[in-house]
């Protein structure tokens, strides 16, 4: 197969970049050539242009065509819009990320499955996401567009600690300095490794049946926000001291935070995976995050130069523990 992906360097992307690789795939890569990120292995075909420059992509683009696209970074309905024009006779196949976040919040019922209504009052983020997939589902049902919506829960790698504030959390462990812990601590949370989601996504490229559906693709392993502190505490060697903090007085000292709380982790989010399981029948998630957290933690102590820490957000949790320590 000839594959296209707008992206590739991403924490989601560059797992799928390389197992598309190690399938033999001919892989082509469309972006600005900016990332600072680690870069993936080599062996795809890079196409240089900023996806937001449609007379630059269409360009590019111009003499080829693709069994599938594989779009990770479109996240406002134009982007979408944009998109369907380029590839409308370019594709047989049009992977749009999207996102868990989207699932009504908080759901009434879990697990989570794709019959799950769409409903985030609170992440503007999600809504759009929500916009996104009602034009490619109706682009689908009207004029044929081969569209396939993909929705990752939160997706991790070694580059990213997946908890609110990222190293500075993890700098206050280590200076034993209390973390705050939104609400008690007890919500159940979905971690998934990129490396097991690349084989749900890979595995649905190029399947017929697939398009004009919608598939999350998680772990089945489900943990307590506790627990991934724990966890998280473990692999760097420290025991964390803990706040708890009510989620909307968090959200009410930042916003950006707040959102992604109120919109999204505060809330238990299991996800049943059947449906992309018959699909992709070889699809499953072999690690845990008790194993993800050690190459997470390996990774921080040989890349010192990751280890940023954010001085507004160090007060604002000093801010949040001083009204909130008992």
């Amino acid at each position: 197969m000839k594959l296209l992906f707008i992206g590739g360097t991403g924490i989601i992307s560059s797992a799928c970049y390389e197992l598309a690789l190690a399938r033999g795939y001919d892989l082509y890569v469309l972006n600005r050539g900016n990332s600072k990120r680690i870069r993936p292995i080599g062996g795809a075909h890079e196409l240089r242009a900023d996806i937001r420059n449609t007379q630059e992509v269409s360009e590019v683009i111009a003499p080829h065509s693709f069994d599938v696209v594989v779009d990770f970074i479109s996240f406002v309905p134009e982007h979408i819009e944009q998109n369907i024009a380029l590839f409308r006779k370019k594709t047989k196949q049009y992977i749009f990320i999207s996102s868990a976040s989207a699932y009504q919040t908080p759901p009434q019922h879990l697990p989570v499955t794709e019959q799950t209504p769409l409903e985030n009052p609170v992440w503007e983020y999600s809504r759009n996401k929500i916009a996104c997939e009602d034009i490619l589902l109706d682009a689908w049902k009207n004029n044929g567009f081969p569209a396939t919506i993909v929705r990752p829960s939160h997706t991790y790698d070694k580059t990213l600690l997946p908890v609110e504030g990222g190293y500075t959390v993890i700098d206050r462990m280590l200076h034993g300095k209390p973390i705050v812990i939104h609400g008690d601590g007890t919500s159940l949370w979905t971690l998934t490794h990129h490396s097991d989601f690349a084989k749900g996504l890979i595995g649905l490229c190029g399947n017929e049946k697939s398009i004009g559906e919608a598939f999350h693709i998680t772990s089945d392993e489900y943990l307590s926000w506790n627990k991934i502190y724990e966890l998280l505490g473990e692999a760097f060697g420290v025991t964390p001291q803990v706040v708890y903090v009510p989620s909307t007085v968090i959200a009410h000292y930042n916003q950006r935070i707040g959102d992604s709380l109120l919109g999204d982790k505060a809330h238990s989010m299991i996800f049943d995976n059947s449906k992309i399981k018959s699909f992709v029948p070889d699809f499953n998630c072999k690690i845990p995050f008790e194993q993800g957290v050690h190459e997470i933690a390996a990774w921080y102590k040989e890349n010192v130069e990751f280890q940023i820490v954010d001085n507004e957000l160090n007060a604002l949790f000093d801010l949040l523990i001083e009204r909130f320590s008992l």
